[in-house]
C-alpha cells in the first residue's frame, strides 16, 4: 500500500511538474519511471525488468552499476569539487591526453556538457580558423539528410530531419544539405559501393557550384544513427575526406553515438583506412552516460592558429560545466574499463556472431534491410520488399510496443523524415552478456513475425 502511495505520488508530481523530451502529451499516460540498473538491465517504478537495447540514448556504453566508475566521480567529488577551465585540473588534462591517444594523432581537446554544445564548438572553431587562416569567406557547413547533430540552434541547423525543425525553422544561415550514402534507397543504381561514391562526388559538386572559398567544413557521422543507421561502404568516408583536402575545408566527424566501441572500433571513422579528421566531437559514450560530458579535439594543425598573437585570436568560447572535474574522471575510468575489458574486440566479435543473426530477418516479408556495424543494428520496416514502401506508423509502434511487453526496450527513428520513420534500432550497452544478446535477437525476431 505505501509502495502504490509513494507511486501515484510521484507520477502526479511528473503530470504537473516535469516536461518530457520527444513526448506527446497524452492525458491520462503515465511515462516509464526507472528506479534502478544493473548491466544492460533496468527496473520500473513497478517493478518491471527490461533489458535496454537502445543503450538509454545510446550512451549507456559500460551498462548500470559500474561501481569503479561511481567511486571515482566520488573521490573526485571529495577532493576537488568544481574548478573552471578557465584555468585547469589534472583530469581534465589526462582526458585531454588520452583523447589525443586514442584519436592516434595530436588533438586539443575543448570540453563542452553534451554533444549538441559540441558541435556547436566546432561549427564556431571552423569559422575561426578560416579567418585566421586567411580565408575570411569560408563559412558554410554541408552536412547530409536524414543526420542528426544537436537541438542547439546551429547545430538543429546542420540537422538534416525535417521533422525535427518543424516551428523551430528558420536555422542559422550558412547550413547546407546533400544527399546520403544511403544505397537502400538510392537513385545511382544497385551497386552499393558505387551509389555511396556518387554520394560523395555530390559533396564535390557542391562545394564547386557553392564556391569553395565560402565552404568551411563538412560534418557528418561516420554511419549516420538516428536518421535509420545509414552504415555507407569505407570508401564513402575516405573519398569525402579527400575531397575535403581538395578544397580547403575541414572534416568534422561526430562521433557522439559511434565513438567509443559502438561499432567495434574505438571511433566509427576508424572502419575507413587512412581518414584522419581535423574535428572530432564526443559525448555519450564519452562517460557512458554517467555524467555529462561533451568533447571537440580539434588537430594540432588548426589549433596551431589560435596560438597567434591578438586580441580576438584566441577562442572567445565558455562552459561553466564543461570538462567538469568529476565528469573527467569518469570518463577516464569508462575509457580505462573500455581498454581494460577489451570491449571493442568484444563488440566486432559479438556483433557478428549473436546480433548478426539478426541479419537473418532479411527473410522476412516486411524486413526491407538490415544494417549494421558492432552493436549498432537498423531495421529497415516496408509494406513490402518491391515497391519499399515505408511501413506504416501503426505497424512500428506495434513492433516497439510488443517488444516492451516481452522486457525490451528498442527504438525506431521517430521525427526524423516525414513518412520514413520506418526503421527499428537495437544499440545495447557494449557489455551486454552472451545471453543478454541473445534475448535482443530472440525477442526482436519473433515480435516481427507476431506482427505480422
Amino acid at each position: 500500500m505505501e509502495v502504490s502511495f509513494e507511486k501515484d505520488a510521484l507520477v502526479q508530481k511528473d503530470h504537473d511538474h516535469l516536461w518530457h523530451a520527444m513526448r506527446r502529451h497524452v492525458e491520462g499516460t503515465s511515462p516509464m519511471i526507472g528506479v534502478s540498473g544493473e548491466g544492460a538491465w533496468f527496473t520500473d517504478v513497478d517493478g518491471n525488468k527490461y533489458l535496454d537495447g537502445v543503450s538509454g540514448l545510446w550512451c549507456l556504453n559500460i551498462g548500470h552499476g559500474q561501481e569503479e566508475v561511481v567511486q571515482a566521480a566520488a573521490e573526485q567529488m571529495r577532493k576537488l569539487s568544481y574548478f573552471p577551465l578557465t584555468m585547469s585540473h589534472a583530469p581534465a588534462i589526462e582526458l585531454s591526453a588520452k583523447i589525443s591517444e586514442l584519436l592516434g594523432a595530436p588533438y586539443t581537446t575543448f570540453f563542452a556538457n553534451s554533444g549538441s554544445e559540441a558541435n556547436e564548438s566546432a561549427f564556431k572553431l571552423a569559422r575561426q580558423y578560416h579567418i585566421q587562416n586567411g580565408n575570411p569567406g569560408k563559412y558554410k557547413f554541408i552536412s547530409r539528410y536524414r543526420a542528426y547533430h544537436g537541438s542547439t540552434l546551429g547545430a538543429l541547423s546542420a540537422t538534416a530531419q525535417a521533422n525535427r525543425r518543424v516551428k523551430y525553422d528558420p536555422g542559422m544561415p550558412g547550413f547546407l544539405h546533400v544527399v546520403p550514402p544511403y544505397s537502400y534507397r538510392s537513385l545511382f543504381g544497385d551497386d552499393a559501393e558505387k551509389s555511396d561514391l556518387i554520394a560523395a562526388e555530390m559533396i564535390d559538386q557542391m562545394i564547386t557550384w557553392e564556391g569553395s572559398e565560402t565552404v568551411a567544413a563538412v560534418i557528418m557521422e561516420p554511419f549516420i544513427s538516428g536518421g535509420g543507421v545509414i552504415v555507407p561502404s569505407p570508401k564513402y568516408l575516405q573519398r569525402v575526406s579527400e575531397i575535403c583536402k581538395k578544397h580547403d575545408v575541414l572534416l568534422i566527424i561526430d562521433e557522439v553515438v559511434s565513438g567509443f566501441g559502438r561499432t567495434g572500433k574505438m571511433f566509427g571513422f576508424m572502419h575507413s583506412e587512412g581518414v584522419q579528421p581535423d574535428i572530432v566531437t564526443m559525448a555519450k559514450g564519452l562517460t557512458s552516460g554517467y555524467l555529462p560530458l561533451g568533447a571537440t579535439a580539434v588537430s594540432s594543425k588548426i589549433y596551431e592558429k589560435f596560438k597567434e598573437q591578438g586580441a580576438d585570436n584566441h577562442f572567445r568560447h565558455i562552459s561553466t560545466y564543461g570538462g567538469h572535474p568529476a565528469a573527467c574522471a569518469v570518463a577516464l575510468k569508462n575509457i580505462e574499463i573500455i581498454e581494460r575489458e577489451r570491449i571493442v574486440d568484444r563488440v566486432a566479435e559479438l556483433g557478428e556472431s549473436i546480433l548478426g543473426t539478426l541479419k537473418g530477418l532479411i527473410e522476412h516479408p516486411n524486413v526491407g534491410e538490415v544494417r549494421h556495424a558492432g552493436f549498432l543494428y537498423g531495421i529497415e520496416m516496408v509494406k513490402d520488399k518491391e515497391s519499399k514502401e515505408p511501413a506504416a506508423d501503426e505497424m512500428m509502434n506495434k513492433i516497439v510496443g510488443r517488444c516492451k511487453e516481452k522486457g525490451l526496450i528498442i527504438g525506431r527513428n521517430g521525427d526524423t523524415v516525414p513518412g520514413f520513420n520506418n526503421v527499428l534500432i537495437i544499440a545495447p550497452p557494449l557489455t551486454s552478456t552472451e545471453e543478454d544478446l541473445r534475448f535482443v535477437v530472440e525477442t526482436v525476431s519473433s515480435v516481427l513475425f507476431e506482427v505480422n
